[in-house]
């Protein structure tokens, strides 16, 4: 038996250059978790169904339920400063898309479900505590009003993961807006391929931001989205330490929470990933970056933009918008932390002072 979902698998339509038809692969003995019941009520997805044997299943890859079309996303991106050109799901399939008890299309996506082509020699596989991290974490920002993917369930495998050493393996279903990176305009940004951005730019634009008109207009929503997220990460001591390229989403979404932290003790160059070994990634920095991974990206739509020149001063100034629009969302979301019911000139400088008060005394 399979389980009946009513997938509209809006990216599987895509032209095949797009992602690779990719199944997940089966393992041995998978059991359930945890089941995000409310979100599953949310999908229109049935919670009991989903704790039935058939159910946990299609949660570990080992059945495909119909309708789905499984697949793996194509991108490249920059990896703390350095460009790799194919990066891609090495160890994630999207199973499909539905429509929410809202009208909103949303990605049911497989992670830790085995080897894709895009795999670079790796085993495709998740072990449980990074699965369990990113279910508990991205509840966490959901519940406090963060745009986030999320997490609809985790099961385990059976099977013995090898990194360091043996781990329990273990599959995480991944909910989202869509998938749709930055990188996944530098993969035909690098490739020269204006076809394939066109396409590209006209599924984002209909999928999340229907009023942006065109490409420049993408980028201005996607700037306004991410002033927003930062300011929201930020007021909660939130690091996101691998806040790469192909880890920026067009949405407006947290994606990827491998190495992620809330700050215990107060600093702005606190670091939470040992790869990050120069702080690129750091507290205070991530605003910085957000305009670095928003730059690749207007570099990436130029093509579409008209005149080089004049798109070059066009698309300069999208990005440029980033801090304005992020200092007024990070001093709104700061006043309330404070306590502040109006607003006065002098509460970037009270709030500054604050959090270097916090610094000192962490």
């Amino acid at each position: 038996m399979t389980l009946q979902i009513q997938f509209d698998n809006s990216y599987a339509r895509l032209p095949d250059r797009f992602f690779s038809a990719q199944p997940a692969t089966p393992v041995a003995d998978p059991q359930q978790i945890i089941l995000n019941e409310a979100l599953a009520h949310d999908l229109g997805l049935n919670a009991k169904e989903l704790s039935s044997a058939a159910g946990v299943a299609m949660l570990a890859g080992n059945a495909v339920p119909d309708g789905a079309e499984p697949l793996s996303q194509a991108y490249a991106g920059h990896q703390f400063g350095g460009w790799v050109p194919q990066l891609g799901d090495g160890r994630a399939v999207l199973l499909g898309e539905v429509l929410d008890a809202d009208g909103r299309r949303r990605d049911i996506q497989l992670k830790g479900s085995g080897p894709t082509p895009f795999s670079r020699a790796g085993d495709g596989r998740a072990w449980v505590g990074p699965v369990l991290r990113e279910y508990l974490v991205s509840a966490a920002m959901h519940a406090m009003g963060i745009p986030t993917t999320r997490a609809l369930a985790a099961v385990t495998t059976g099977e013995v993961v090898l990194r360091e050493a043996p781990y329990p393996g273990a599959v995480l279903t991944r909910v989202a807006s869509s998938h749709v990176r930055v990188g996944t305009f530098q993969y035909f940004a690098a490739r020269q391929d204006t076809e394939a951005l066109e396409t590209l730019t006209s599924f984002v634009i209909e999928r999340h931001y229907p009023d942006a008109g065109d490409a420049l207009g993408l980028l201005k929503a996607v700037v306004a989205a991410q002033a927003k997220l930062l300011a929201g990460w930020m007021s909660l001591g939130f690091v996101h330490g691998v806040m790469n390229t192909d880890n920026m989403t067009l949405s407006g979404e947290t994606i990827d929470y491998g190495h992620c932290a809330f700050m215990d003790s107060y600093h702005p160059d606190t670091v939470f990933s040992s790869i990050d070994q120069f702080g690129r990634y750091a507290f205070s920095r991530q605003p910085d970056i957000a305009v670095w991974h928003l730059a690749q990206l207007a570099t990436s739509l130029l093509p579409l933009m008209g005149d080089r020149e004049a798109a070059i001063e066009a698309a300069t100034q999208a990005v440029h918008e980033f801090p304005p629009a992020f200092q007024e969302a990070y001093l709104t979301r700061y006043r309330a932390k404070l306590g502040l019911s109006g607003t006065e000139e002098e509460d970037a400088t009270l709030i500054s002072d604050h959090l270097d008060l916090m610094a000192n005394e962490r």
